[in-house]
């Protein structure tokens, strides 16, 4: 990192203190304990046998502190004390964590330090509505699809729905290299063991790497933890856009960061309320996505996944997330299977904020291309099954010889990072061959 990099990360915050307390009583989940002024979001050491035991107030019941422990609450007892932790409700510098890997308390997982908790709030307001700037400038990922048919801006927020084992792990790590921004923070949240050293070490390049963030939180984290995954990684990317950074924030994913804070809503004695899931839920995951975009001379342009069983678009949390985002883009299991990568399906992924970052000539070409693909598509079955006669629609028939054309231009390896301005060229090309009616 630069020496004006380092400089321009520099402010430090405290930390609240919180009082002594004892428990009073525990189970398999949580921890009741009395504590005189404690506040929701603090973070306390539990005393055990076995050595100290973090835990997070989410709540009150009467005097009472109801506490979500950090790991298994084996060997507490009643009556043990309760004292503040210095990790506290912030996340670590920036600066101290930047090419590390760190779980959601600040310990780095290759060296096992911990780094001080004196940075940016867990858990903050977002910008003012009104303060915000518009939508930054078109900001090329160097995957074809996305930057021909859903463009990101510099800023946006962006939703990947997809369904497991599509790519979408890969995808993400395609984005985080071929998006030229200053740091790339990256949150797995409830992700298998093994697949947090895969994408750390396979997955990211060495030059990424150097200007990233990981952290990590397994699918066997408490669910405080994996809540405090998701919050950690935002809160860095907050301070560098405070320091006039451009920041990208992977967070992968926000369906099992809701899936979280539904178990720890449930665990705290909040009621199920939609599909199981309590009315806190929709309430707090717009108060994440919403602290993401620009503001001031930064900005953090985001990207989520979000698991769709099935291809169910309209499952709660995807439903909710796509009220949220400016964008989304979507992966399809069928489009895995025939060996199209990335699998992005370039008719259902949509830009809001594509009319502001692209000229009237790629608007156009976009529009051309999506009505040919949407005319293939309404003669799919006919023409594998070979029922289609040539000149029954001049637009059909188009599609059907520029097909080849357009899958070879959606189409890339994983490693594969290509310049706007080829694909642009591609896609002005492209357009250029579809029938006047079919634009």
């Amino acid at each position: 990192m630069t020496d004006d990099l380092r400089q321009r990360l520099a402010a430090r915050l405290s930390t609240a203190p919180v009082e002594e307390g004892r428990v009073v009583a525990a189970t398999s989940a949580r921890i009741r304990a009395r504590m005189p002024a404690a506040e929701v979001g603090a973070v306390v050491r539990v005393e055990r046998a076995a050595g100290p035991l973090r835990a997070e107030v989410v709540g009150f019941e009467g005097d009472e502190a109801v506490l979500l422990p950090f790991a298994s609450p084996v060997g507490v007892r009643p009556g043990a004390g309760v004292q503040p932790d210095p990790v506290g409700a912030r996340a670590p510098r920036l600066e101290a964590v930047l090419g590390d890997v760190i779980d959601p308390l600040g310990r780095s997982l290759r060296g096992g330090v911990t780094h001080p908790a004196d940075g940016y709030p867990l858990d903050a307001p977002s910008p003012d509505p009104l303060a915000r700037p518009p939508v930054g400038d078109h900001a090329a990922t160097g995957v074809r699809v996305i930057d021909a048919l859903a463009p990101i801006a510099r800023g946006q927020r962006v939703a990947l729905f997809a369904g497991s084992g599509v790519g979408k792990s890969t995808l993400l790590a395609s984005l985080a290299r071929g998006i030229e921004a200053d740091v790339r923070i990256v949150a797995l949240v409830g992700e298998r063991g093994r697949e947090v050293g895969e994408f750390v070490d396979d997955v990211l390049d060495a030059e990424t790497r150097s200007r990233s963030v990981v952290v990590a939180a397994t699918s066997d984290a408490p669910p405080v933890l994996r809540i405090r995954a998701a919050l950690l990684a935002t809160a860095l990317a907050e301070e560098a856009r405070a320091a006039g950074l451009h920041a990208v924030l992977l967070v992968d994913s926000l369906t099992r960061y809701a899936r979280a804070l539904r178990e720890a809503a449930l665990i705290a004695g909040e009621a199920p309320a939609r599909r199981g899931y309590p009315a806190s839920v929709f309430a707090t995951l717009p108060r994440l996505v919403e602290r993401a975009g620009l503001a001031g001379e930064g900005a953090i342009t985001a990207v989520y996944s979000v698991l769709v069983e099935g291809g169910d678009m309209d499952e709660p949390i995807a439903d909710e997330v796509r009220g949220l985002v400016d964008g989304h883009l979507v992966l399809r299991r069928a489009l895995a299977e025939r060996g199209h990568f990335p699998a992005v399906d370039g008719l259902a992924s949509v830009s809001r904020v594509a009319p502001r970052i692209v000229d009237a000539e790629v608007l156009a070409a976009q529009r051309a291309l999506r009505r040919a693909m949407a005319a293939w598509e309404r003669q799919r079955d006919a023409i594998e099954l070979g029922l289609y006669t040539r000149g029954g629609d001049p637009v059909v028939d188009a599609a059907i010889e520029l097909r080849p054309r357009w899958l070879a231009l959606l189409q890339q390896t994983p490693t594969m990072t290509t310049a706007w301005t080829e694909t642009r060229a591609r896609l002005l090309a492209l357009a250029r061959e579809i029938p006047p009616e079919a634009r």
